[in-house]
């Protein structure tokens, strides 16, 4: 018997018109689209030509491929019809995991997003006066009460897209053509490529760097200050650490300088925080208030790390610079909508009634090491057959918010028998809510701390459903 050709085998595939006009994929157009359904069919049609034309399929292979073409044509239509921007379960270990949306928002912050989504709000619209309002007076409110329960004096807000952006509005608005005083130790790059030294040109300031990479000292600021300088701008170290040989000065004393000099001081504090991170087991790390009681005349931080809200640029400080921030045209280009505020309000007035186990990054940092072994175990022994063991590991803070800050945890460790760890992780990811895991020593660790409890049944179910 001849063995069929790669023409023979080429000749078996169905044509693009002949497969749609089959029942199985004709009703998929029903559901999916005829466009879904036919991009789906000629892109499978596709990779079993270049499976020919490789040799990797023969005439066995090929009768199985045609037996089951309107299953693969389903799954890719429904690939094709499913939301790219999906929730997926974060198992990885890291908590403001950058790439997974950092913090993820409180259900009171949801439930008021979804709130003035749906319908019409009052963003800027003053109900007493029946007249027109500013949006940025919604966050004023609550964080002006969280303020003076923190000791801050009078203090304005606004708010823009990130923290980069506030940034870049404070820059703009308040040093274009002059100079801007910056440690060397502090001209950093963060995710994305975002280098102080570049947002700074970009805004019109001019960079003046003092001091070395590991010691500045208070003199070293003030022997640069001229009649151009516009600011003295202290930089958080978001994703490293200088250790050992080291010194800069304290922020109260860059504020007396600048106070005594007559030159604003400007922190962007990065993550933020609203409360005392130790209490959450992340020393080192300063708050928006006390950076404003030790005397900065403005601080920018974001709203979706440290302070566990939405995506956001919070610029608070002196009323006059803060004004002369929403006066620019920049801050348009730049404000936020209806949905970030309604987040962000709710985010405050969690802090306000001090419930921080309403916060999920809060409530994730506070979980004692014990409770996260207990839920590993109990996973652990869900899966009959596995390979897995209990493990204790280190969560990561992330997201730029604590450089080198972890927390002791525990972690389901599994050893795949009949696959990698690759391709264990890759079928994880590929679970109707994909489960994001992390690959260390040829293992996939699945670390409970950065999962809601009342996942840890679909974890369970979905392991025992694939066989490694």
């Amino acid at each position: 018997m001849t063995r069929p050709s790669g023409l023979d085998l080429f000749r078996r595939l169905p044509s693009v018109d002949q497969a749609l006009k089959t029942d199985a994929i004709g009703a998929l157009a029903h559901e999916f689209g005829r466009t879904c359904v036919l991009e789906a069919v000629r892109a499978e049609l596709e990779a079993l030509r270049a499976a020919i034309a490789a040799g990797r399929i023969d005439e066995e292979a090929l009768t199985g491929a045609l037996e089951t073409f309107p299953l693969a044509i389903r799954e890719r239509a429904r690939l094709a019809a499913t939301s790219s921007l999906r929730w997926v379960i974060n198992a990885s270990g890291v908590v403001i995991h950058t790439n997974l949306g950092r913090a993820p928002l409180s259900r009171q912050a949801a439930e008021k997003l979804v709130e003035c989504a749906t319908g019409y709000s009052n963003l800027e619209f003053d109900l007493e006066k029946g007249e027109r309002g500013r949006r940025d007076d919604h966050a004023k409110r609550l964080l002006a009460q969280l303020f003076a329960r923190q000791g801050v004096g009078e203090a304005e807000t606004i708010v823009v897209n990130n923290n980069a952006a506030a940034v870049f509005l404070a820059l703009a608005a308040l040093a274009r053509g002059g100079e801007v005083i910056v440690s060397r130790g502090e001209l950093v790059e963060i995710g994305g490529s975002f280098r102080i030294p570049d947002i700074m040109a970009e805004s019109g300031a001019v960079l003046r760097e003092v001091g070395t990479t590991n010691r500045t000292r208070i003199e070293d600021y003030e022997r640069a200050i001229t009649d151009n300088t516009r600011l003295l701008l202290r930089v958080h170290r978001s994703n490293f650490e200088i250790v050992g040989f080291t010194e800069r000065p304290e922020l109260a004393e860059l504020a007396a300088l600048g106070q005594r000099r007559g030159v604003p001081v400007m922190e962007d504090l990065g993550s933020g925080a609203m409360v005392d991170m130790r209490a959450f087991g992340v020393p080192g790390e300063t708050g928006l208030c006390d950076s404003l009681r030790a005397g900065a005349s403005l601080v920018t931080c974001s709203g979706d790390k440290l302070f566990g809200g939405p995506q956001a640029g919070l610029v608070s400080g002196r009323p006059d610079l803060v004004a002369r921030l929403r006066k620019h045209p920049l801050f348009r280009a730049l404000r936020v909508d209806k949905m970030c505020y309604a987040a962000l309000e709710a985010t405050f007035a969690a802090y306000l009634r001090e419930d921080y186990q309403e916060i999920p990054l809060l409530r994730m940092l506070a979980l004692p090491a014990e409770a996260v072994e207990r839920r590993c175990i109990a996973l652990a022994t869900a899966l009959p057959g596995a390979s897995a063991e209990v493990l204790p590991v280190r969560t990561m803070i992330g997201g730029g918010a604590a450089p080198g800050k972890s927390l002791p945890s525990f972690a389901v460790v599994l050893t795949p028998s009949t696959l990698s760890a690759a391709d264990l992780a890759l079928a994880l990811r590929r679970r109707p809510v994909p489960i994001i895991a992390r690959i260390e020593d040829d293992r996939v660790l699945i670390d409970l701390r950065t999962v809601e409890e009342a996942d840890d049944g679909y974890l369970a179910q979905s392991l025992s459903a694939l066989k490694f």
